[in-house]
């Protein structure tokens, strides 16, 4: 064979196998597109499941018929169109919130997949950037909480920065994985940093500890009002000598159960003694009582009590020092509270995302409203750091612990 011949035919070969792969490249790149805008329906329709879940939820079962004065139909409007054309958690639930947002209640949010999937993982060992973020009223993330030892406590983060969430970066919608880093980006005033963080696997924090390592002082601190709390605490209590103060510490509180709020009254207040009333959506109201019992103890203590407060004091913390400061029961020490007090409840959603929906109004016995108030201490402090000392002083002598911080005595 001649090599013009062998050329000829080589060039044919590949003529031919470029005219029989162009219909193949074109079959994978329908079967692509195919697959895309299948994807992209499904995530539409999965959109559309969690909105309407959402937004039905509020108009049928908010506590104030009137959904304070929000139009809701305007507002399904608004913010639908930009949930069902959300590409991720993130997009989703920043429109969900953005219509929650309107109600200006601080317990209407929705947490995505993401977020309870940590939630429901806070009691044992996972992968952990180490940071807390609590949302804020005009729907950015502050820093409440760094955890010593953690990688966001390596890298210097701070309390008080505000987490930036449209550079790309980590937000609470993204899971971590252990060695896998992810880049965090955060805000100091003008000031921004930058990390790429690496989660790292770290034994849960716990929800109550005891401290008593001040002498003839019991600090009991306690993250949240979990289940257990009352019972935790009448086994903390039991058999102390009457002249052991007692600094109860709620200012990493956000809150939880009401029946943990009311057996943690119990431990201090006579039995069956009135501290509350709440109303719900078409319920009369109903008065709230000390009947859950302190774990195993029998009758409250007579020991002196400070309660610990702070801006991240919300709901059942901030519930019940109110109950405690109104019958001169204990000294309240610290910052004023964030004045989220409604009571609320959970709604599961389709995708695996959370509802969180006040569900009845709170005001204290006397007749006064917590929300968007909040509880004002006793004693206020500078800062949080100074607040334990200033609790144990103020037990040890309240009226010049109040004359010192110019506040009125218990």
């Amino acid at each position: 064979m001649t090599s013009g011949r062998r050329t000829d035919i080589l060039r044919a070969a590949l003529i031919g196998a470029a005219l029989l792969g162009a219909p193949v490249a074109h079959a994978q790149e329908t079967a692509s597109a195919a697959a895309s805008a299948a994807d992209d329906a499904q995530r539409r329709g999965l959109n559309a499941r969690v909105f309407d879940r959402v937004w039905t939820e509020v108009k049928r079962e908010y506590y104030d018929p009137s959904l304070n004065g929000v139009d809701w139909e305007a507002a399904r409007d608004v913010w639908r169109p930009q949930a069902l054309a959300a590409t991720d958690d993130g997009q989703l639930y920043a429109a969900i919130n953005g219509m929650l947002d309107l109600l200006d209640d601080a317990h209407a949010q929705a947490s995505s997949p993401a977020s309870v999937r940590r939630q429901n993982a806070q009691h044992r060992d996972r992968a952990v950037l180490g940071v807390t973020v609590a949302r804020q009223d005009d729907g950015g993330y502050r820093v409440e909480a760094v955890r010593d030892g953690s990688a966001a406590a390596d890298a210097g983060v701070r309390i008080g920065w505000r987490l930036v969430t449209d550079a790309g970066g980590w937000t609470p919608d993204h899971d971590v994985v252990e060695g896998r880093p992810v880049h965090v980006v955060f805000a100091d005033g003008e000031a921004r940093h930058a990390f790429d963080l690496t989660p790292r696997v770290m034994p849960p924090i716990p929800v109550f500890t005891a401290d008593r390592s001040r002498p003839g002082v019991l600090v009991l601190r306690a993250r949240a009002f979990d289940p257990g709390m009352g019972r935790w605490m009448g086994e903390e209590l039991r058999d102390l000598p009457p002249e052991t103060d007692v600094v109860l510490d709620l200012r990493a509180n956000a809150g939880g159960r009401l029946w943990e709020a009311e057996a943690v009254l119990s431990c201090f207040l006579p039995h069956d003694m009135p501290w509350a009333w709440r109303t719900g959506r078409g319920a009369p109201r109903r008065l709230l009582k000390t009947t859950a019992p302190c774990g195993s103890l029998e009758a409250p203590i007579p020991n002196d009590l400070a309660v610990l407060v702070g801006p991240a004091s919300r709901s059942a913390a901030e519930l019940t020092p109110a109950a405690l400061q109104e019958s001169g029961r204990a000294v309240i020490v610290g910052a004023p509270t964030s004045g989220a007090v409604l009571i609320s409840l959970d709604t599961d959603l389709p995708d695996g995302g959370r509802l969180t929906l006040s569900r009845a109004d709170f005001v204290t016995i006397s007749g006064v409203r917590l929300e968007k108030r909040g509880v004002r201490p006793d004693v206020i402090t500078a800062t949080s750091d100074e607040a334990l000392d200033a609790a144990v002083a103020a037990l040890a002598d309240p009226v010049e612990a109040a004359g010192a911080a110019g506040q009125e005595a218990p």
